[in-house]
């Protein structure tokens, strides 16, 4: 007896029969005051922080183009209303260092109606009245026809030259293309531009900052925005059959819990297969097909992701990925081959309490809803705070100038000693910032926005466990179902929850999201050393990065076990974070063979959703199947609406099987309490299923003869 009871002192004391004990308690007190208090205090400095910034932010700044003059293009009611386009007068100067630092070109910019649309110059459109009044569209206010060609260059007036362009994110960008493997501009790959001097095409490449990529990405992102536009009503009823097929699998489960468990892993294993089946057909059907033995790595990226589906590496791949992925499923079956079987008397145990809590089912909905006001608000709040800088202007010239890069006054400059000392100078447009006290700490009420995103967002999914967690504890207690389950169990428990666990909430977010916030300043480190060639600083922040990752990992398992036992007893986090991390050590064994094993089976459900509506998805879209050719809409990129839709199906999936997880944790931990206040006899009689009590008994029985077994040894 005395070495039985050592785990037991190392744990922590098991509970203790009571008769009074009928589930979670009603009578209750608030519990961590002080980190509710200061969650309401960070609430409400969160509102101020938003209320400031939507006084100082002007959204508008992120809409629309901004002229050398910080006025914005094409805003309705304004001048410049009907010039919606941002036009740079030398497109090339756009490549030097300082607008890395500036992020601004150091060029003039103003607002036009079009982009140009062929190449000319100054000197050859001042000859010809018609062509100069066309000029005149991309010079600034001024210009007169008596005025002579170096006066207008020398105030700045226009653009030396104009290059054939087209608009992009509203600023017009020199037309690049390729051209027999040449860099082109409408169609040109030189231009002359007088006293028999010419600029090659490929010079503006630089200016344009990887144009020819932005162009292709451009391209790329408009067909798959016509995809959406073709597919949108097919990728929502994608969706509609992704939630009708997880309800029906819930449905199911609830009657036939075994039969639908082994059902799950034979056609998860039967999907997989069939799809390593696939990607070998597809393997041998393009041996000997040309350019089909080129490698991924000679390929390179390609924005057309279908090319990659015309070489064998990428099916080869995918074969390889999929047997592993089908060899590690079954061996773990093998493995957890005996403990299934209790496993699947806790889900039956779950599908039970969920067909008398249905409207559990539907909860997640609102913990949704909730995150996408915490999401909205941020965005709002982030773009208004990004937008709240003002206008700061800058010398910028040609020549060599004590004061280039000094703040200057765009309306007087022309009047005042710098432009003197300075001619060639200008008063440009730089950037959006300020000196103020405000402008100072601007990145400072940033990273306050980011950390109470996380902070709000892991207290709306905290309430939702704690919610479902004091619901679920309450049918467990309830020794008689469903006459002893209270009324609206789901209300009642988030009633509980805001009315005295807000601390609690408040406390076990606050932890995990002050380790969020370090992964996120770790992966930023991260980012920024990436061109570092120290090994041992990589090296480091990888080892960071693994901790933080497994430390939040092991707070969110923690955080969720505490979240129930205070739905359960009402107590602070920290006293539940303990009981339930000395209950889950005392029963350790079982954690690892019946709870992990259930939530094992539960993702097998999600992945099997996620495979057969993505099957019948590849063969909608990609017209695979004759009998779907006059159906599916033509699409550039079939693989747009797959992808869609098999994320979208496993978001589905996993908020309707998150309910079941959640029952599977809470009847779990309560399972283990019933193990230690109760012996089944009358007096203390269990509260668990009789199906669950003959499978824990048969459990007990093969344990006891194992050890018996091991002693004799």
């Amino acid at each position: 007896m005395p070495e039985e009871e050592e785990p037991y002192r190392k744990n922590g004391e098991p509970r203790k029969y009571d008769p009074t004990f009928k589930g979670p308690l009603q009578n209750r007190g608030c519990t961590d005051i002080v980190c509710c208090i200061l969650f309401i205090l960070a609430i409400l400095a969160y509102f101020a922080v938003g209320i400031l910034a939507w006084t100082q932010g002007d959204p508008r700044k992120a809409i629309y183009p901004t002229d050398s003059r910080g006025q914005f293009c094409g805003h309705v009611g304004t001048p410049l209303e009907k010039k919606p386009l941002l036009f740079y007068f030398n497109i090339m100067k756009c490549a030097s260092p300082m607008v890395l630092l500036e992020f601004q070109c150091p060029t003039t910019q103003m607002c036009v109606e079009t982009c140009p649309n062929k190449f000319m110059t100054l000197v050859k459109a001042y000859s010809n009245q018609k062509e100069f009044d066309y000029y005149k569209n991309f010079c600034k206010e001024g210009v007169r026809n008596n005025m002579g060609i170096g006066e207008i260059l020398k105030q700045g007036l226009c653009p030396a030259m104009l290059f054939p362009s087209v608009s992009f994110t509203r600023r017009c960008f020199p037309a690049l293309g390729m051209k027999g493997g040449v860099v082109t501009v409408g169609n040109d790959t030189q231009f002359d531009v007088g006293g028999g001097k010419t600029i090659e095409a490929k010079d503006l490449v630089e200016g344009v900052k990887n144009a020819s990529v932005v162009i292709e990405a451009r391209q790329v992102v408009m067909k798959i925005f016509e995809d959406y536009t073709q597919s949108w009503y097919w990728i929502l009823i994608g969706l509609v059959i992704a939630m009708l097929t997880s309800m029906l699998f819930i449905v199911l489960m609830r009657f036939l819990a075994g039969i639908m468990v082994w059902i799950i892993i034979a056609l998860v294993i039967a999907v997989i297969g069939y799809g390593i089946f696939h990607c070998f057909m597809e393997y041998r059907a393009l041996e000997g097909e040309p350019g089909a033995n080129v490698t991924i790595k000679e390929l390179g990226f390609q924005t057309d992701f279908s090319v990659y589906l015309q070489i064998r590496e990428t099916w080869l791949a995918f074969m390889i990925i999929l047997a592993i992925v089908e060899v590690i499923i079954i061996l773990l079956l093998i493995f957890l081959r005996k403990r299934i079987l209790i496993a699947i008397a806790l889900i039956k145990e779950a599908s039970r309490a969920i067909g008398y809590l249905m409207s559990s089912l539907f909860y997640p909905l609102f913990t949704f809803l909730l995150l996408a006001v915490v999401i909205a608000y941020w965005a709002v709040t982030a773009v208004f705070l990004s937008t709240s800088n003002k206008a700061v202007y800058k010398i910028f010239n040609e020549t060599a100038c004590a004061h280039s890069r000094n703040t200057c006054e765009p309306a007087n400059y022309s009047t005042s000693l710098m432009k003197a000392e300075c001619p060639d100078s200008e008063c440009l447009f730089a950037f959006y910032g300020g000196e103020t006290a405000y402008h100072k700490y601007l990145i400072g009420l940033q990273f306050y926005n980011v950390f109470l995103l996380f902070w709000c967002a892991n207290f709306v999914i905290a309430l939702g466990q704690m919610t479902l967690a004091g619901a679920f504890a309450s049918y467990y207690w309830a020794f008689v179902k469903p006459g002893d389950i209270p009324t609206c169990p789901i209300f009642a428990s988030m009633g509980r929850a805001l009315r005295y666990h807000t601390g609690t909430l408040a406390f076990g977010s606050l932890i995990l999201s002050i380790i969020q916030i370090i992964r996120v300043l770790l992966e930023y480190l991260d980012h920024k050393l990436k061109g570092a060639q120290n090994k041992f600083v990589k090296f480091l922040l990888c080892c960071l990065k693994c901790c933080f990752w497994c430390l939040e990992k092991f707070v969110k398992f923690l955080n969720r076990n505490a979240y129930i036992m205070t739905a359960i007893y009402g107590k602070s986090f920290c006293t539940s974070a303990r009981d339930a991390f000395l209950l889950l050590m005392r029963n350790m064994l079982r954690v690892a063979v019946l709870d992990k094993v259930t939530d094992f089976l539960l993702f097998l459900g999600k992945l099997l959703v996620v495979g057969l509506v993505g099957v019948f998805a590849f063969f909608f879209f990609s017209g695979r199947v004759k009998a779907f050719e006059n159906t599916a809409p033509h699409l550039h990129y079939y693989w747009v609406p797959i992808i869609t839709v098999v994320i979208g199906s496993y978001l589905i999936a996993h908020g309707f099987f998150s309910v079941y997880s959640m029952c599977v944790d809470t009847l779990f931990l309560c399972f283990c309490e019933d193990l230690e206040r109760n012996d089944g006899s009358a007096a203390k009689p269990y509260y668990m299923s009789s199906t669950l009590r003959e499978i824990l008994w048969k459990k007990q029985v093969e344990d006891s003869e194992g050890d018996q077994t091991r002693l004799q040894e």
